[in-house]
């Protein structure tokens, strides 16, 4: 896929990964829907800064917990674009919750964003993509390989979206390629302090922690590249088979 004149839709698109995934597609020439929930200061920041750049952008509020919303913002994006061509699915949260201590509450937060969320903004988009087709990336996690005990549902629901992602792939070949990305230690978590991050790089076989970049690296080759659907490219610095 040629990206320049293409139209995207990023979730999340406010802060951390959803943030740079944007800025990459203005970057090379690609409109970019916005999206955000209550991150609206950054997805702002995010349209502002995409504009400096001479690019296109539109934004766009919902709650992704809620099927509706999430099934009809595809269509939202498309309307403001004049079409959709590419989604991006990275709204997502992470919150530590130990087996002995989750609730239903707390599943229901993970779950509702993270993958029952993710898999109507793609029903919405293959639909929004029409005949045309186009390219699906869905953010998955190294956690999906992993047994993170003090992060069971989000576990759960990253295993999910790689199996979404493979269902999806074959559902909608060959007019939409779906593809994930499973990243390691690239973005650490905001509480995260130094003991930590150095904990990570002495016990990641390349030695050291990635950076938004290299996820931006995996999403272009997945989006440029026509031959490829249905696969999760993890991008961890090796910690799988530490």
């Amino acid at each position: 896929m040629e990206l320049r004149g293409r139209r995207a839709l990023v979730t999340g698109a406010g802060v951390r990964l959803g943030r740079v995934l944007a800025h990459a597609l203005l970057r090379r020439g690609v409109a970019v829907a916005i999206h955000y929930n209550r991150s609206e200061h950054g997805a702002r920041q995010t349209a502002i800064e995409g504009e400096a750049m001479g690019g296109t952008v539109a934004l766009l509020q919902a709650d992704l917990s809620d099927a509706a919303q999430a099934e009809a913002l595809a269509g939202r994006a498309a309307a403001a674009l004049g079409g959709l061509d590419i989604l991006v699915n990275s709204a997502a949260v992470m919150e530590r919750r130990p087996l002995a201590e989750i609730t239903p509450a707390d599943w229901d937060r993970t779950l509702d964003l993270n993958l029952r969320g993710a898999f109507f903004v793609a029903k919405g988009a293959a639909a929004a993509m029409g005949e045309a087709g186009g390219a699906i990336v869905n953010m998955a996690d190294l956690a999906a390989f992993e047994r993170w005990t003090g992060y069971p549902a989000h576990v759960i629901s990253k295993a999910g979206v790689i199996a979404m992602t493979e269902v999806l792939a074959k559902a909608l070949a060959p007019r939409v390629r779906v593809n994930a990305i499973a990243p390691g230690a690239v973005l650490l978590p905001d509480d995260w302090d130094a003991v930590s991050a150095d904990h990570l790089s002495a016990t990641t076989p390349l030695g050291r922690l990635g950076s938004p970049t290299d996820v931006v690296a995996a999403a272009m080759y997945l989006l440029e590249q026509d031959f490829v659907t249905g696969e999760t490219l993890i991008v961890d610095g090796g910690r799988r088979i530490r």
